[in-house]
């Protein structure tokens, strides 16, 4: 390829966002960024490169994974809503939540407590707290948001976690750590992810009304006090076993939640294993008490699998893209061209603004870092950058991805758990992740003057 015609490789990624912000329909849109994708690699064949694609990307271990978590957490969270035990949990902390301010506040700190994985996060922290917010008339939007934040940024500082362990391995693989160290090297390199640091530090600061709800996000808040909100998306909730009320406490509520934080960091941070047996402690809780018959819990399970089936499209066409993204070697030529411009000085805040680009054009958080560790690392040696802030640099990178795309896998779930639009969700939190972005390179470029 020459570079006029590598140019062409950004053109999927601008046709899939330009899309998604007109029409605000995440699936069409990635269709349209895959067909493009499609017809420059290879267009005679479009359809069946097409179909081996999807079916590459279906048997896929890691897509195999996000369906299993994905689809019991949305048992799990069904279960908890029919029994009532969400409004058990939500009742208690509605008595201590005084105000919005106060509502979103607890929010951010369950975000802070669930800190194992981000998909875990987005979907327990929302689900949990959507009635203590509507209380307050707090925007599904607004909600959302403050769970977003919490989700890949938190998992990101916390070296229990599986994004820790997932970037550990890829140090390892790429010679930079030790067999078992690349734990020691991700440790090290938390001072400097600064997005995270930036995304966390901001939510408490837009809770208290400090920093003022900004665009989109102001008119969503104006809706939600005046009342004229759209109808928020509760699937399952309107089916709770109203009879049952009175016998379901707050710990038919914080137990399978405990049981899912405790297997999943038993079994080495595997939130599969994590979500199975919480699955199965509900069920036999609730079952032993009688608080629903067995057939209605199975009934149960089956319909909060169906109720994620719309997020799991999304993520599914999400991986088709980013494999073709790939195939199109997008990430190389980006950082190809990229790096003429690296200097000691300004090398954290370029690796971060290109590989945040890049992330939040192909919503790949983990893909597009595997490719890139081994070129950007021996970069950062050859201008003489120190690796832990060079991976730093990387890291807040791919947590803005994660936070700030709009068809990113923690977005569409974000939104799922606190039960609004995935656009609204993505264009309202929009203003306050390009915040946080413009902290980060200001404190990446200061971190590397010293």
């Amino acid at each position: 390829m020459t570079t006029e015609t590598s140019l062409l490789v950004l053109l999927p990624a601008l046709v899939t966002v330009v899309t998604a912000i007109l029409s605000r329909r995440p699936i069409e849109s990635l269709l349209a960024g895959v067909f493009v994708g499609l017809l420059l690699l290879e267009p005679a064949a479009a359809l069946s490169n097409f179909s081996s694609i999807l079916l590459d990307v279906m048997m896929d271990e890691t897509i195999a994974w996000i369906i299993i978590v994905c689809g019991l957490m949305g048992s799990l969270i069904t279960l908890l809503m029919r029994v009532g035990a969400a409004n058990a949990f939500s009742r208690a902390l509605s008595s201590k939540a005084k105000s919005s301010k106060s509502a979103l506040l607890y929010t951010w700190l369950l975000g802070l407590i669930v800190f194992i994985d981000d998909y875990l996060n987005a979907l327990a922290v929302g689900s949990s707290m959507r009635k203590v917010t509507d209380k307050f008339k707090v925007s599904r939007e607004m909600l959302a948001y403050v769970v977003d934040s919490t989700a890949a940024p938190i998992c990101v500082l916390v070296p229990v976690s599986t994004w820790a362990v997932f970037y550990a391995g890829l140090f390892m693989d790429a010679g930079y750590a030790e067999s078992g160290q690349g734990m020691a090297l991700y440790i090290s390199a938390i001072p400097y992810m600064v997005y995270p640091i930036a995304a966390m530090l901001l939510v408490p600061l837009v809770a208290t009304g400090i920093v003022p709800a900004l665009g989109l996000m102001k008119s969503a808040q104006q809706r939600a006090a005046e009342g004229t909100a759209p109808l928020p998306i509760d699937e399952g909730e309107e089916e709770s076993l109203i009879d049952t009320e009175d016998r379901v406490q707050i710990y038919h509520f914080v137990l399978p939640i405990v049981a899912l934080l405790g297997f999943s960091i038993w079994y080495d941070l595997d939130v599969q294993i994590g979500v199975i047996m919480s699955v199965a402690v509900t069920i036999i809780l609730f079952g032993v008490q009688r608080l629903m018959a067995w057939t209605q819990m199975f009934d149960a399970v089956l319909d909060g699998i169906k109720i994620m089936l719309p997020a799991l499209t999304i993520v599914v066409m999400a991986f088709v893209f980013k494999d073709i993204n790939e195939k199109l070697g997008l990430a190389t030529f980006v950082i190809n061209n990229v790096a003429p411009l690296m200097t000691p000085l300004m090398f954290p805040a370029i690796t971060f603004l290109t590989m945040a680009l890049i992330s939040f054009a192909t919503g790949s958080s983990w893909g597009v870092f595997a490719i890139a560790i081994p070129i950007i690392l021996p970069l950062a040696e050859s201008v003489g950058v120190s690796i832990p802030l060079a991976i730093g640099a990387l890291v807040s990178a791919s947590a803005f991805g994660s936070h700030a795309c709009f068809y990113s896998d923690a977005t569409i779930l974000a939104a799922q758990g606190s039960g609004c639009d995935v656009m609204d969700h993505a264009l309202t939190q929009i203003p306050y992740a390009l915040i946080a972005a413009a902290i980060s390179c200001v404190g990446l470029t200061v971190l590397a003057a010293f």
